[in-house]
């Protein structure tokens, strides 16, 4: 199909391809997470060229392969559209792409202080609010300790240095995400599932299948085949072990989260059930992965957020302590994903003063998020004169534009 050339305009090729797939304003604008009223604005002219993530979702949608069948002559800023890229991503990326070689005087760690190294690490990532900068001095010896010692040890203690292999590999995605290195943050995600079943573990393989779901999540990928992955893992795991009752109830958070993003809300509901029965019965949390009844309840928003649902989002989010979550990281993120609630909503003021919250949580956190630099941007042209000063404030705090 080519393109009308009189379309001289954004929301002129806008239109075109919507009508082309034969879809509603208010179905494209549901599926983009908007409404009828923001695609009208969009194809009028009355609101511009969105963000280059919401492109690439309106192109994916229509079925757009190249860009610039959408934005024309016009041209994109990639220092404010694209992913931020952390100081000391160069360091971990080439650790990641690294293979040491095992030297004869080259000794391993033991498995337990192995595994003291990794509690530390994810003790870092969780508590620090500048958490990728904090983890990023530990990552390259951790990574390198880790994939030694699980080729030396020999028996029980090399199965657990798989283990706290898989977890190092964990991190590595997480220190990775919504930073330019998708591929490699599937290659990280692949080698954590790898050593997870060198290990033999039902429980390694059910972390690694969280993670998997968030990069297949993410990516809009695999819709099937994470669904069936975390099921499978589900049943590797015994119910009366509460760590693996944990594990379960976190895949079943994954089964719901995926059928969100896919608009099947009553399965979604469905899972997110059994996914809250098995925090409620909980002692606590996972040490490491947090779940229990906090994390299960603050992922309730983004499902709604997801299944384009703002106000069941604010509603479940007016209910929410997020004190309950263990968590800088944690916290932030889902102090994010209200916002995206409020934001649906069509409350800008309310949108930007959640992001700013979740900045003073966890800068880190908001810096490298993609709806936080989006919406940020996006305030400080259509917001009014409160939520602009107040979004110019944080775009210069994430580096989305110059400090004055």
């Amino acid at each position: 199909m080519s393109e009308d050339n009189t379309l001289s305009t954004f929301g002129d090729r806008v239109r075109f391809f919507r009508n082309y797939s034969g879809m509603t304003r208010t179905v494209f604008g549901e599926l983009c997470g908007r409404s009828e009223d923001w695609v009208k604005s969009i194809e009028i002219g009355k609101i511009g060229m969105p963000g280059l993530g919401m492109l690439i979702r309106m192109a994916e949608i229509l079925g757009v392969e190249d860009l610039a069948a959408f934005t024309g002559e016009q041209r994109l800023s990639r220092a404010t559209f694209t992913k931020q890229t952390h100081d000391q991503a160069p360091a971990i990326v080439k650790a990641l792409a690294s293979y040491p070689l095992v030297l004869p005087d080259r000794e391993p760690v033991s498995a337990d202080a192995l595994a003291a190294n990794v509690r530390q690490a994810w003790m870092v990532w969780h508590g620090s609010a500048t958490q990728r900068t904090a983890v990023a001095a530990l990552l390259p010896r951790l990574l390198a300790d880790a994939q030694i010692s699980a080729r030396l040890l020999e028996g029980d203690d090399r199965r657990s240095a798989q283990e706290c292999l898989a977890q190092v590999y964990h991190l590595v995605q997480l220190y990775l995400s919504f930073q330019p290195y998708p591929d490699l943050i599937l290659l990280a995600g692949d080698r954590a599932m790898a050593a997870a079943q060198e290990a033999d573990s039902p429980k390694a393989i059910a972390a690694a299948s969280w993670y998997l779901n968030h990069v297949w999540r993410d990516a809009g990928e695999q819709a099937e085949a994470r669904i069936d992955l975390a099921q499978q893992a589900g049943r590797l795991l015994r119910q009366e072990d509460e760590e693996e009752r944990s594990l379960w109830g976190l895949l079943q958070l994954a089964v719901a989260l995926s059928y969100a993003k896919t608009g099947r809300r009553g399965d979604s509901e469905r899972y997110w059930d059994q996914a809250h029965r098995a925090a409620r019965s909980l002692t606590g949390h996972h040490p490491w992965l947090m779940f229990g009844t906090g994390m299960v309840d603050a992922y309730g928003v983004t499902m709604s957020v997801d299944l384009t649902n703002g106000h069941e989002a604010v509603r479940q989010a007016d209910r929410l302590d997020l004190d309950n979550v263990p968590s800088k990281t944690r916290r932030a993120f889902h102090t994010v994903e209200i916002a995206r609630g409020f934001h649906l909503k069509k409350e800008p003021l309310a949108t930007i003063h959640l992001l700013s919250r979740a900045y003073d949580i966890s800068p880190d956190t908001i810096s490298f998020n993609l709806f936080t630099r989006r919406t940020t941007d996006e305030l400080m042209t259509t917001g009014g004169a409160t939520v602009r000063d107040e979004a110019r404030s944080l775009a210069r705090k994430i580096r989305l534009v110059p400090a004055a």
